[in-house]
């Protein structure tokens, strides 16, 4: 049951909400009407509204106008005001449209198109969509219209303003990933295809060690795609955060010494690579071919793009959670072997100090080309899946230096 309330009650709980810069008897006509709306909107009593949740419009991340049952402007938040560049006091009273001008993409005027007011009954609102404001400024718009009953005239219409800068960025960054992804599938894609047709043409002219060569390189280039396409679908599974990780027992030193072999294998001198295992190491349940994605990707960012020798270092560690808390020297003392870390570090020039901050961001290359920049994107997904952390910082030698860490990661069933 809705109780009643007094003048000087709704005044008093007025003065709790803000968001305008009327006057104070504009002021709380301005609050009790959007505290009556949006509060119906939310469940709560309409009698208490934003004031008995303590909001205050102006602290809503998104522009807020709203509209009395006339048309006109009661309501206009901060972000209203920042979005549009128009002060609030400037539209508080004035009709809707004016206050708000907004077009669509073909120029034509939304509120005659929409007409809140006088279009048809059964309509509650507008979904969001992008227009434009005076000046041609993009803004995300929608609408909701507010009736005392089903069929009724429109009471209160609520707008809602968002800012395209953040969807920019992400179409930026799509578009920039179409094209990283349709330039590296190009090379080899060519290559692959010069190749098959050249044997199929003129397999009979060619000496079985130019026929072996030519299949060599087209299989080099199949599994650079390969490579690629599982690049892309492990991005989509991180920002998406479906990167399911299946832990099973890893011996971590086990496996950076595979990697290291197979670089000694393909020519590399085996003294360019230092490993130095601490022991005892924690028994770290992780998922094996992720982690082989995450060594792979460090070793040879330091054999690529470093000089000299290259160094891992893998170490007991307390977890990233309690190394970033507060307890106690003996918590901290017990909880030592609660994670593994996997330093790589080489002695190359490193990492400008102004890049590191976006080393782990999609499409960095650093001062050298070559390669989709994904690399480390990706590696900070797969380590943060498995609840640890990454970092880069300048190694003793003074070349890069990456530093990850894991937590054992038990799986419950076994606690």
């Amino acid at each position: 049951m809705t109780v009643g309330t007094s003048g000087a009650q709704k005044a008093s709980r007025a003065r709790d909400v803000r968001g305008t810069t009327a006057s104070p008897s504009r002021r709380g006509d301005v609050a009790a009407a959007a505290e009556a709306d949006l509060g119906a909107e939310s469940g709560v009593d309409p009698a208490a509204g934003l004031g008995a949740l303590g909001v205050d419009p102006d602290d809503l991340p998104d522009g807020l106008v709203v509209a009395d049952e006339h048309g006109r402007v009661i309501c206009f938040n901060a972000a209203a005001a920042r979005i549009t560049a128009v002060p609030a006091a400037e539209v508080l009273g004035r009709r809707l449209e004016s206050a708000l001008p907004l077009e669509d993409l073909e120029g034509r005027r939304w509120w005659q198109l929409t007409d809140p007011y006088g279009g048809l009954a059964i309509r509650n609102g507008q979904p969001e969509r992008n227009l434009l404001l005076h000046g041609g400024r993009e803004v995300l718009v929608s609408a909701r219209y507010v009736r005392t009953k089903p069929t009724g005239p429109v009471h209160r219409v609520v707008v809602s303003l968002r800012d395209t800068e953040a969807r920019r960025r992400t179409e930026r960054s799509h578009a920039e990933l179409i094209a990283t992804v349709a330039h590296e599938l190009r090379s080899p894609l060519t290559s692959v295809k010069g190749f098959t047709a050249t044997l199929l043409a003129k397999w009979e002219r060619f000496t079985d060690d130019q026929k072996k060569l030519m299949l060599e390189t087209v299989d080099a280039d199949a599994n650079r795609v390969t490579r690629l396409i599982a690049e892309l679908l492990d991005i989509s599974r991180i920002d998406s955060g479906r990167l399911e990780v299946r832990r099973q027992p890893v011996d971590i030193g086990a496996a950076v010494g595979r990697h290291i072999q197979a670089y000694v294998t393909s020519g590399q001198p085996a003294d360019r690579f230092l490993l130095r295992i601490e022991h005892p190491l924690p028994a770290l349940w992780a998922d094996p071919d992720k982690i082989d994605q995450v060594l792979s990707n460090l070793l040879e960012n330091a054999v690529r793009h470093g000089e000299g020798t290259v160094t891992i270092d893998v170490t007991p560690s307390a977890s990233p959670r309690e190394r970033g808390s507060d307890e106690n020297t003996a918590n901290a003392a017990n909880a030592v072997n609660a994670a593994t870390s996997v330093t790589v570090s080489d002695e190359g020039t490193g990492i400008p100090e102004e890049s590191m901050n976006r080393v782990f961001t999609r499409f960095w290359r650093g001062s050298k080309r070559g390669g989709t920049g994904l690399g480390l994107y990706i590696v900070k997904g797969i380590v943060e899946a498995h609840g640890g952390s990454i970092t880069v910082g300048r190694a003793p030698g003074g070349g890069a230096e990456f530093r990850f860490t894991l937590p054992v990661g038990t799986p419950a069933y076994l606690l």
